[in-house]
């Protein structure tokens, strides 16, 4: 499934998925640290694959609730994870004052989507019924578990539902915000 918006265990899927009130902006990574003295950054990728962060250009990064375009001068990845510069971040303390912003990108930089795929983003908020017509609650996240996905929905209790299109999840209604799952509420 196409990720976009939201990491391992992310809470950040929450309300409508980081996005801001106009609609155009998705999520798709955060500033976790800094790397080296010349103004790197460690960069956690809430993207799949996780180096499709470094494709957008121009990004926006979110500063004290102040959103900024801002352009990726360097990246590359590093071990198991990312590093990258940004344009005008030239020294380790201009680093650290980006520590913890989110990075995002407009809707429509998004790569097209192929037949029964979706975003992450737009699963959160989803009202989830079993064909029983029992409503269970709300995507409230996702969690990567390596195996499969797993929705977190929340209702009247919290529900682990493993994202498994078809045989799980039966149908996703985005223009409706509905998901028809195969799930007992007594699960």
């Amino acid at each position: 499934m196409p990720r976009a918006g939201a990491g391992k265990d992310d809470p950040n899927i929450k309300g409508g998925q980081h996005e801001d009130g106009s609609g155009d902006r998705v999520i798709v990574g955060r500033v976790a640290g800094v790397y080296g003295v010349r103004g790197w950054h460690k960069l956690r990728s809430f993207t799949d694959p996780p180096e499709g962060l470094l494709d957008f250009q121009p990004v926006e990064i979110d500063r004290d609730g102040h959103w900024q375009q801002i352009r990726i001068a360097e990246s590359r990845r590093h071990g198991r994870g990312l590093v990258g510069r940004f344009d005008g971040c030239e020294d380790r303390d201009a680093a650290a004052r980006l520590v913890g912003c989110e990075i995002a990108v407009g809707r429509s930089q998004l790569p097209p989507l192929g037949p029964d795929e979706v975003y992450w983003v737009d699963l959160a908020g989803l009202l989830v019924e079993n064909e029983a017509g029992e409503t269970l609650g709300r995507v409230e996240r996702l969690i990567e578990t390596g195996a499969h996905d797993v929705l977190v929905v929340q209702g009247d209790r919290e529900r682990l539902i493993p994202y498994v299109r078809g045989e799980i999840v039966r149908e996703i209604d985005l223009e409706h915000g509905r998901m028809l799952v195969s799930w007992e509420a007594d699960y």
